[in-house]
């Protein structure tokens, strides 16, 4: 029996939670819906409000229409009384009698008051009255039920009632035996004992017209509502797609539609919104017609400046490898004269390429050579590249690579230059503290992180580190001599390969820089496997813990172990 209980306890939960889960989606839905829709909050708002009013209109309407059938009712009973009172006074004149005589006395008093000649004297009061049912009752105040000697059904007089008339009070009282009666009550004058005269009037037909009200009412409110949800639906409708084709045409014209207009209907206000959205419209076309003739002519410019001066530099070049390789014949102001033009010549080739390189990807013709391969040796390759700059600047690069391979389908050469450019960048800022690089994936992603602990970032300069020529601060020299353009073309390259290049710093903590790639072209990101802003820095120790021969290779011997499983210091 108990598990009996127990099983049917769990079924009435397991309903209860599906109840309840069921009503929590359907809220969540209608929350959805109130949300999105004007027009559904506009309905609902009007309906809502429209049942309150009928409500409240439905409920004044009835009362009055039931206490107006109430007062003519009480009316007609009062008047039908008297007349019946003065009927029966007549049939009872002069000595009534005792017991059987008076009970046969009042049964022809009442046979008189039931005939058809005698109730109904006055037609109108009568009819509005209705049929009645009477009683006469003899007997004095003090006798008991089985003393009384009456006529009629006497059980369906309320005793209340009987008190006022038996008081000599004509009185009116509503009582429900089965069906509802108004019940009547007065004296009646005799020449011997008191004798009272009761009408009991059916409320039947009040009670069919009030049910007949509520029906017509109901069905008229329910109709009215109706009516006037779809009003309300037809006319937000009107109002509602004219902003629905607005915004329809705002979101083809912000993909690039820059053609799509609305129409314009009439002279109302809407059309007046469709009329001012063309013109701004057609206003926002121009202005980005010119502006990318602008910017056709400036990539067209670089582009063609920058192929006009390789000849001449190539030229100057050649000219300047003569000098430099005779330099030890110049007298020393001319030797070093001869030196400077070649570094700036070489810096020189450097902005060209870059400005070749920005002019392409500008116009859209660069392609992703992607392959599937091992990032670490990318990694090495970026590191050797910028191992000089690193001995020079005194700032050790510190690697943390997975022992395992990390592959990925990726470009080489992009993601060779990004690397190179962002440990570049790193040690130009790096103060002579140490660069770490780490590589670390995941099931859909990789992601590189330089980190520097160098004069860092003030805020807001994040967002701007990947602008063409930007420098945080204009009078600070190059140590690496680049060209303003390495961070904006990684930053192009990490996209073309649809993965994020993304900056963090702070003053006097350094900066990071973190490159997240997809481990397949085409796949979404949706997160990096290395947090950004970075884990706190190490110890200071620890960073300075290693050290090296200082011929460019890797040291791997640490003073005792390693502080970072993983890591390796290049010098």
């Amino acid at each position: 029996m108990n598990r009996r209980l127990a099983s049917i306890g769990r079924s009435v939960l397991s309903v209860a939670t599906r109840a309840a889960a069921f009503g929590r989606r359907r809220m969540v839905a209608f929350g959805d819906l109130w949300q999105r829709s004007l027009q559904f909050r506009v309905t609902t708002s009007t309906l809502a409000l429209s049942s309150a009013v009928v409500f409240v209109l439905g409920v004044v309407l009835q009362n009055q229409i039931v206490e107006r059938l109430v007062q003519t009712k009480e009316r007609a009973a009062i008047t039908q009384l008297q007349v019946a009172v003065r009927t029966a006074e007549s049939e009872l004149v002069g000595d009534a009698g005792q017991d059987d005589a008076l009970r046969n006395r009042l049964s022809n008093a009442l046979k008189a008051l039931t005939s058809s000649s005698v109730a109904t004297p006055n037609i109108d009061s009568s009819a509005a009255a209705g049929a009645f049912e009477p009683v006469l009752v003899a007997g004095d105040p003090g006798d008991t039920d089985g003393k009384l000697i009456h006529a009629g059904p006497v059980e369906d007089v309320p005793a209340g009632l009987r008190n006022y008339a038996e008081n000599n009070q004509v009185a009116l009282q509503y009582h429900t035996q089965g069906s509802t009666y108004l019940v009547a009550g007065a004296p009646v004058t005799t020449a011997t004992r008191p004798i009272q005269l009761y009408l009991l009037f059916p409320m039947t037909t009040e009670q069919n017209t009030v049910a007949t009200v509520q029906n017509t009412l109901l069905v008229g409110s329910a109709f009215l509502l109706v009516l006037l949800a779809v009003i309300t639906n037809m006319v937000t409708r009107q109002v509602v797609l004219p902003v629905r084709r607005a915004a329809a045409a705002a979101e083809g014209f912000a993909d690039g539609d820059l053609d799509r207009r609305l129409d314009v209907t009439g002279e109302d206000d809407l059309a007046k919104l469709a009329v001012s959205y063309n013109e701004m419209a057609a206003s926002i076309q121009e202005q980005i017609r010119r502006l990318e003739e602008f910017g056709a002519l400036q990539r067209r410019f670089t582009s063609d400046v920058s192929h006009e001066l390789r000849t001449p530099l190539t030229t100057v070049r050649m000219a300047a490898d003569v000098l430099y390789a005779s330099r030890e014949q110049f007298p020393s102001g001319l030797a070093r004269s001869s030196e400077l033009l070649v570094d700036e010549l070489d810096r020189f080739e450097s902005l060209l390429r870059d400005l070749l390189e920005i002019s392409r990807l500008d116009a859209g013709v660069e392609e992703l050579a992607a392959e599937s391969a091992d990032l670490r040796p990318v990694v090495h390759r970026a590191v050797e590249q910028v191992r000089v700059i690193a001995g020079t600047t005194g700032s050790p690069i510190v690697l943390e690579l997975p022992d395992e391979e990390v592959t990925a389908e990726f470009d080489n050469r992009r993601v060779e230059r990004i690397l190179r450019n962002l440990l570049a960048n790193a040690v130009d800022h790096g103060e002579g503290r140490p660069v770490r690089l780490r590589l670390a994936a995941d099931e859909h992603a990789v992601a590189i992180s330089v980190r520097d602990y160098g004069v860092g970032l003030r805020p807001g300069e994040a967002e701007l580190v990947f602008n063409r020529f930007w420098r945080a601060d204009p009078s600070r020299n190059r140590r690496t001599g680049g060209t303003g353009l390495g961070l904006a073309i990684s930053h192009e390259d990490a996209r073309l390969h649809g993965g994020w290049l993304e900056a963090w710093g702070e003053p006097g903590q350094g900066s990071c820089f973190r490159l997240t790639l997809p481990r397949a072209v085409g796949d979404t990101l949706e997160h990096s496997p290395i947090p950004l802003p970075p884990d706190p820095p190490p110890a200071e120790s620890a960073r300075q813990s290693s050290q090296s021969d200082g011929d460019g290779e890797v040291d791997r011997t640490r003073a005792g172990e390693d502080p970072v499983a993983g890591e390796e210091e290049v010098r």
